[in-house]
């Protein structure tokens, strides 16, 4: 399964009978308005998931008190289907829409409490919602067919504190979540709570292997620039005992010169630690710059 289908499978688990009545329409609206036609000659809801068309299906006979879905089976969607003028106008009339509205808008007045918004936000999200496995990727959406009402719902999730975006794809208007907080907000604020402790626990792991790669990125790059700051030291060395002998060096430096000839993988603080008298790593950088300044004037 998806991790969008265990989203909805976890928002399908809460029993009708502890939800408030007003909380009941709100989800039902929003499962409805936001589903595959919300129109004067049919109302359809249609899923991929057969445990979220049952949930809509009881959800929706608890609120009218009667059943007016048909269901049907399409290849892999479940649909609930109203048509039929009479049945239609029951509908409009409960959720106080006008078959003559030119442009289908949301109803404030269906979630007039505090507490009904984040089941609104619930229904749309089984109805249109998709959420990517974080594994992969963090991206939440909702695609919205008409441009109106995804501009009204734009504003209610922007209005709950979540950030979200807007863009038209292939005909649709999509508002979606692309931050893993706000994902994460919107998760938790619909009831997913499961899910929003999965997704923060992947994300803490993806950090971890991001943080330890950086750290190892870091350190090889560190080993690769003192390899060939090391090789460059080694052939500026051989240079000055072939052109005049180590031993026109001072002291200090041909004892340092002849380390690092033997050591060519050890770091300046190790080349430090390893002379007669311990230097600093600054100490050790300054005479093999020195012995390198000597290479290339025997060069010239």
């Amino acid at each position: 399964m998806s991790f969008s289908g265990e989203v909805k499978k976890e928002l399908c688990e809460y029993a009708l009978e502890e939800m408030n009545e007003c909380c009941k329409l709100a989800e039902c609206y929003g499962a409805l308005l936001m589903g595959k036609s919300f129109s004067s000659r049919e109302i359809v809801f249609s899923t991929e998931y057969d445990y979220v068309s049952e949930h809509i299906f009881k959800l929706f006979e608890d609120c009218f008190g009667e059943q007016l879905f048909e269901k049907q089976r399409s290849k892999s969607k479940y649909k609930l289907v109203i048509t039929g003028a009479d049945k239609i106008k029951k509908v409009y009339d409960f959720f106080g829409h006008d078959k003559k509205q030119l442009n289908l808008r949301i109803n404030r007045g269906n979630f007039a409490d505090d507490c009904c918004l984040p089941y609104f936000l619930k229904g749309a999200f089984l109805a249109c919602g998709t959420v990517t496995d974080p594994n992969k990727n963090y991206h939440l959406e909702f695609v919205i067919p008409f441009m109106k009402l995804s501009q009204d719902f734009y504003k209610i999730v922007t209005d709950a504190g979540i950030i979200a975006k807007t863009v038209v794809r292939k005909g649709s208007n999509v508002v979606y979540i692309k931050d893993s907080e706000n994902i994460e907000d919107l998760l938790t604020t619909i009831g997913a709570s499961r899910s929003t402790l999965e997704l923060m626990s992947v994300k803490i792991q993806k950090d971890m292997r991001n943080k330890v790669n950086r750290q190892v990125n870091f350190e090889c790059a560190n080993i690769e620039r003192s390899v060939k700051a090391g090789l460059v030291q080694i052939e500026a060395i051989k240079l000055i005992i072939k052109r005049q002998g180590i031993d026109t060096l001072p002291e200090e430096y041909k004892e340092l010169a002849l380390l690092r000839l033997d050591n060519p993988e050890m770091s300046l603080k190790q080349l430090g630690e390893s002379l007669s008298v311990p230097l600093s790593r600054s100490g050790v950088k300054h005479r093999l710059d020195k012995i390198l300044e000597i290479a290339e004037k025997l060069k010239k």
